[in-house]
C-alpha cells in the first residue's frame, strides 16, 4: 500500500489496482466544518483532474479532483450519514470513494509524504 498527493490536496492509497481518494488534513482543516459530501455514482468514469465529488463547508464548496483516472468502484455512504468524517478522519475513515486504476503510469506525477509535506509548508 503506497499512498500518493497532489497540489490540490488530495490523496490517493494504492493497493493492488485500486486506488481510495480523499482529501488531506490540511485540505480540511482550510475548509472548516463540513456539513455535506456530493459522491460519484459507482461506474463513472473519471479522468485525472476530473471532478470527483463536491465537499461542502460552512466556508464554501469545493471540488475534489481524481488523483489518477479510472473507474469509481465504490463510494463511502458513511459520509452522506456524517459528512463530519473528512474532519475528523480525512485520511482514514473520510475517504469519498475506490477507483479501478485505468493508468497507473500516472502515479508517478504525484508526490510522497514527505514531497507532499515540504509542498505545505510552503504555503504559509
Amino acid at each position: 500500500m503506497t499512498v500518493y498527493f497532489t497540489k490540490d490536496h488530495e490523496w490517493v492509497r494504492v493497493e493492488g489496482a485500486n486506488g481510495t481518494v480523499g482529501i488531506t488534513d490540511y485540505a480540511q482543516s482550510q475548509l472548516g466544518d463540513v456539513v455535506f459530501v456530493e459522491l460519484p455514482a459507482v461506474g463513472k468514469s473519471v479522468a485525472q483532474g476530473d471532478e470527483a465529488a463536491v465537499v461542502e463547508s460552512v466556508k464554501a464548496a469545493s471540488e475534489v479532483y481524481a488523483p489518477v483516472s479510472g473507474t469509481v468502484t465504490a463510494v463511502n455512504d458513511a459520509l452522506e450519514a456524517e459528512p463530519a468524517l473528512v474532519n475528523s478522519a480525512a485520511e482514514t475513515d473520510g475517504w469519498f470513494l475506490t477507483l479501478a486504476l485505468a493508468n497507473p503510469a500516472e502515479l508517478e506525477g504525484l508526490m510522497d509524504a514527505a514531497a507532499y509535506q515540504a509542498y505545505v509548508a510552503t504555503l504559509g
